[in-house]
């Protein structure tokens, strides 16, 4: 989620001594990670565009009926295995951050500024983005929710160990990934299934859903609110001053999710520094290409052969490599065609958000849209958007996103960018 990236010209995967060295010059600004973050804005912004709510009105009988169906599982979560558009959101904000670091210190170093400056804007950065994902998940509540698994928290808890890692060489950054991924792996294998007359119920799963969505086998591991992080969170979160003591959260998110997740924002520093190299465009391209079809591979083959499943909502080792093939192969749609061919001009509307993204994530995430909606109602009439029938949803979703979008156009046009 960071604002100014930029890109100097310098050989990949530098060293600190070659950061050092290299620093005076300033880096040009990489514009399509702006466009691939104000695209997954976008993405999360439109609440799913009102998609669902048409495809619930599509008759039984009618030629379209499994088309919406397919479109409305693309924009929501999977239950627990799998993945459609909708998971990839999350993971693109955590590995854009990491793309993004490289051009942050190459920029903050042209301007002189020390390391021990650099570290505390990084902690700093770190509280202010786990306390801002606190207050926008506490608007609608009574007191303070103290919760972490959301992405701002989550970014938050690793981004100070991220940027550490930014100074260390390539190999040591790809190891510790790899130890990062095989450790929360080995927490979760090791950790004891529940019994046999377990009831599954007291951890908010009921016996239909558990029938339909649990795993069996070894897979268990990484079931709903039995495993590790789950059994963490009974404990930590209980730390917090709360309404009623914490049992359970009824998606499955975990705190702890942050670990795995670093190892995504690690990807993506890897990424941005293979973008800042000296290597030509082509060949940036290719590189991303590739790592993302590996990425792609060796998640479904650690799912598939039941090593690990792929959940997002727990961050499993399998999701952390399977997503980041997708991150990357999305980052290497963007540059090819922002950066390398050069054809921006279509890209507009999403730079404008990318450049903004936390103003357009705290509207979208905070009581903010919700006014926008019924200030529209109110003033224009209940029925305003009546005359689109079955597509009402759509186009009130529609409406109420340009409007968001068009206070990020505000601020871009005058140059007001907010920053963390």
């Amino acid at each position: 989620m960071a604002t100014l990236m930029s890109r100097p010209s310098l050989e990949p995967f530098p060293t600190p001594s070659e950061m050092e060295s290299r620093a005076a010059r300033p880096p040009t600004r990489l514009v399509s990670l702006d466009a691939y973050r104000g695209f997954v804005m976008l993405l999360m912004a439109s609440g799913g565009l009102g998609i669902a709510a048409t495809a619930a009105k599509v008759s039984d009988d009618s030629a379209w009926k499994p088309f919406w169906q397919f479109v409305a599982h693309q924009v929501d979560h999977v239950e627990w295995t799998g993945c459609v558009l909708w998971d990839l959101i999350q993971p693109s904000f955590m590995f854009i951050v990491g793309v993004a670091l490289p051009f942050s210190i190459a920029k903050r170093r042209s301007q002189g500024q020390p390391f021990g400056r650099m570290l505390f804007h990084a902690a700093w950065r770190s509280l202010l983005l786990i306390a801002l994902g606190i207050f926008l998940r506490s608007t609608r509540g009574p007191q303070t929710n103290f919760t972490f698994e959301g992405v701002l928290t989550q970014i938050g808890l690793g981004y100070t160990f991220l940027f550490l890692f930014a100074w260390t060489k390539p190999w040591a950054q790809l190891t510790a990934a790899v130890v990062i991924l095989i450790g929360y792996w080995i927490a979760f294998a090791v950790y004891p299934l529940p019994p046999a007359d377990f009831n599954y119920l007291t951890v908010g799963v009921p016996a239909k859903w558990h029938a339909a969505h649990g795993l069996t086998g070894f897979a268990q591991h990484w079931d709903k609110n039995t495993n590790f992080a789950a059994h963490f969170d009974v404990w930590f979160l209980n730390l917090f001053p709360r309404q009623r003591p914490f049992a359970f959260n009824g998606g499955g998110y975990l705190t702890l999710s942050f670990i795995p997740s670093l190892a995504t924002m690690m990807f993506g520093l890897s990424a941005g520094e293979l973008l800042r190299s000296d290597k030509p465009d082509r060949k940036k391209f290719w590189i991303l290409v590739a790592c993302g079809m590996l990425g792609l591979v060796l998640g479904t083959f650690l799912h598939l052969t039941g090593v690990c499943p792929i959940v997002k909502r727990i961050w499993t080792p399998a999701w952390t490599i399977y997503a980041a093939g997708w991150t990357c192969l999305l980052l290497a749609f963007f540059f090819a065609v922002v950066d390398w061919i050069g054809f921006r001009g279509w890209a507009l509307p999403t730079i404008v958000v990318g450049m903004n993204s936390i103003a357009m994530y705290c509207m979208a995430d905070s009581p903010f849209k919700g006014f926008v909606r019924d200030s529209i109602r109110i003033h224009l009439g209940k029925g305003i958007f009546d005359w689109a029938g079955m597509y009402q949803p759509i186009v009130e979703s529609a409406v109420v996103l340009s409007i968001l979008w068009l206070v990020c156009l505000w601020m871009y046009r005058r140059k007001v960018f907010l920053r963390i």
